[in-house]
């Protein structure tokens, strides 16, 4: 039986992202932070669906051995995949390589792929997984303001090479869940913890 969240008994998030911290803050989750990681690298051949799978399984594995059990009731670990033309947009190494992200993405629709679980902290267990899938359309974008978002660094640890919030001007349509692009699905979160009976 799990015990419904609270101060004393939080939820763990996984991340260390400020963006998913705020979602999670703005919805009232009380929650701590214990980051987890995972190789994020793109194997030979890996699509979207089974490489978010893998990288959402193993922040959970990182975060379960580094959390105390009795620290919280549940665990929560997403990741993020920016994919256009079947291929899967990490985050750039440089702004060269972010320039080319952003010139890929322009004047097309291109979508973002959130998944994440939720676990008994104590067990490990898996009690929720979802991918929630998002399009977004980027208005026709010239060389220099594709060069100049790539400068200002906004962009350097995101999925895709940029931050929705950052990139506005950018965004011409959102076929979905908005949050969802900014780390976090917000409302398929919190009817997961709810279903869940953790809120």
């Amino acid at each position: 039986m799990v015990t419904p969240l609270s101060e004393s008994s939080p939820l763990i998030l996984g991340s260390g992202s400020p963006r998913r911290r705020e979602i999670l803050t703005a919805a009232h989750v009380p929650f701590v932070v214990v980051v987890g990681d995972a190789d994020e690298d793109v194997h030979p051949g890996e699509t979207v669906e089974p490489y978010l799978a893998r990288i959402v399984l193993g922040k959970l594995g990182s975060v379960l051995v580094r959390a105390n059990a009795a620290a919280g009731a549940a665990i929560l670990v997403a990741d993020t995949s920016v994919v256009v033309d079947d291929a899967i947009l990490g985050k750039p190494s440089d702004e060269d390589e972010g320039f080319a992200m952003i010139a890929r993405l322009r004047g097309r629709t291109h979508e973002v792929h959130t998944r994440f679980a939720i676990a008994d902290a104590a067990e490990g267990s898996r009690l929720h997984e979802e991918t929630v899938i998002t399009r977004v359309t980027f208005r026709p974008i010239d060389d220099a303001e594709a060069r100049a978002y790539a400068a200002s660094g906004q962009g350097r640890d995101k999925a895709g090479g940029y931050a929705v919030q950052g990139a506005a001007t950018f965004v011409k349509r959102i076929e979905g869940s908005y949050s969802s692009v900014v780390g976090l699905p917000a409302c398929e979160v919190v009817l997961a913890l709810r279903a869940l009976g953790l809120l």
